[in-house]
């Protein structure tokens, strides 16, 4: 039955901040909504397996304990009974992260969360569940030995993408309208981007790690939802420092409050294709420009310019693969063999590189970290499509008859910006003849992360 009011069919299509409205208004409860969740996960888990688990006893429990600080006229912060999901590479005390490996995870006991996941619990959010991942989250697609494939929202035949492809799964579909995913080579943009909502990779250091990921200061946390204000609100609660993260920042100033400054004499570069160097299917190629043409529409200078950097991707592979080797190397060695084929291979690539490799390739970020600085400098943001394509089919590393071996092949716009620690976010900009999702990316030097909400909040009004 539709609401008249909201015009939606169930309080689990409501965004963060709708929820917050109704519970402050008394329209409804957190024990509503937590429960519009919770059947809506169960619903739609068998199509697309977003879920490595479901916690329906803790957030009922959260949820009633929200509702009761709600009738005192005492919310706890921000978020307080609105449910969340987090990717099953963050810790979250009461259970055991499973990193998507079948690996046994440890005898326990499993009572420590994640910097980004307590301060959600200061602010009362309710957390549903834990999100799939590919094992250690090596790939940008979602499947593992552990829970099988996870499946996009809009066609359950394609891939929902990677490696943070449950939790977009998960959030497209209203099983929570926010939620935690990581993000080393683009895993949070990559499967926002195939799923049709809003992913953000803070600038390094805004939300603080821990446990620190083996892949280094490659691997960010960033929010996932349905627009860029619920995304603005997520990022302002999960910033900050926190004492287990030396890289940390010490302070990071609320996004929010300037989403509505708009896009009005900002200067955007417009790089359709990286200068020529790829392939970028028509569709995807048409929505994104049509997007461009409304920032410029809406105020902002728009020149079509290109960061002019030669494919790092040589370079990135060293980094993650040394970092899959780090992964490995943890494990005990009859655990090694279990492993995925394409895991194993990526580690003990990773493994045969010298310390003047890595070295080598950390004098490439340098280098290309300096030179979007100096692109900054002329240009507020960069925009360029999220993705070259469209969510292929689901169960593969690279779309069949491609050519491609690795994922890296067809995620060319977002790893270089996991390399120089800038704010990268993907707004859904379109769909193609097939009703799947369009991303366009819009980056910004770093710590301008406010800039790149502005102007996707700008794009969605």
């Amino acid at each position: 039955m539709t609401d008249p009011t909201t015009g939606l069919t169930s309080l689990a299509d409501l965004t963060a901040r709708q929820l917050m409205a109704g519970y402050g208004k008394g329209d409804f409860s957190p024990v509503e909504a937590v429960r519009a969740v919770l059947e809506r996960a169960a619903a739609v888990q068998p199509r697309i397996n977003a879920f490595v688990r479901v916690d329906t006893e803790a957030a009922l429990a959260g949820a009633e304990a929200s509702t009761a600080r709600w009738l005192a006229g005492e919310p706890l912060g921000l978020l307080d009974g609105v449910p969340v999901s987090v990717k099953d590479a963050i810790p979250v005390a009461g259970g055991p992260t499973l990193r998507g490996s079948t690996a046994p995870p440890g005898p326990g006991p499993w009572d420590v969360d994640a910097p980004a996941v307590a301060r959600l619990r200061e602010h009362g959010a309710v957390f549903v569940g834990k999100t799939t991942l590919p094992e250690f989250g090596w790939k940008a697609v979602t499947d593992s030995a552990l829970s099988g494939i996870t499946r996009n929202p809009h066609d359950p035949d394609r891939t929902a993408g990677g490696s943070s492809g449950g939790s977009a799964a998960a959030v497209a579909a209203g099983a929570a309208p926010l939620s935690l995913g990581t993000d080393g080579g683009g895993s949070v943009r990559i499967p926002a981007s195939f799923c049709g909502v809003v992913g953000l990779k803070p600038t390094y250091g805004r939300v603080p790690l821990f446990p620190p990921s083996p892949f280094g200061s490659l691997a960010h946390l960033g929010p996932l939802a349905r627009d860029a204000a619920d995304t603005a609100l997520l990022l302002d609660v999960i910033s900050g420092a926190d004492w287990r993260d030396w890289s940390a920042h010490e302070r990071a100033e609320p996004v929010s409050p300037g989403l509505a400054e708009g896009v009005k004499g900002l200067r955007i570069a417009y790089s359709p294709s990286f200068g020529g160097q790829v392939a970028v299917r028509p569709e995807v190629a048409a929505a994104v420009r049509a997007a461009v043409t409304r920032l410029a529409g809406l105020g902002a200078y728009v020149e079509e310019a290109d960061p002019d950097f030669a494919d790092p991707v040589a370079a990135f592979h060293t980094l993650w693969f040394t970092g899959a080797a780090r992964v490995v190397g943890r494990l005990p060695s009859e655990r090694r063999a279990a492993l995925e084929p394409g895991l194993r291979e990526i580690a003990e690539q990773g493994a045969r590189y010298t310390a003047l490799d890595y070295l080598a390739a950390l004098d490439v970020r340098a280098a290309l970290g300096h030179r979007m600085a100096r692109f900054h400098r002329a240009h507020d943001l960069l925009v360029t499509p999220t993705l070259p394509i469209t969510a292929f089919e689901a169960g593969a590393e690279v779309p069949k008859g491609s050519g491609l071996r690795r994922w890296t092949g067809w995620t060319p716009f977002t790893y270089p910006f996991n390399m120089t620690s800038q704010p990268a976010l993907t707004v859904p900009v379109g769909t193609d003849s097939a009703g799947l999702p369009i991303g366009l990316q819009l980056v910004a030097a770093r710590h301008r992360d406010d800039l790149v909400l502005r102007a996707a909040y700008a794009l969605e009004g």
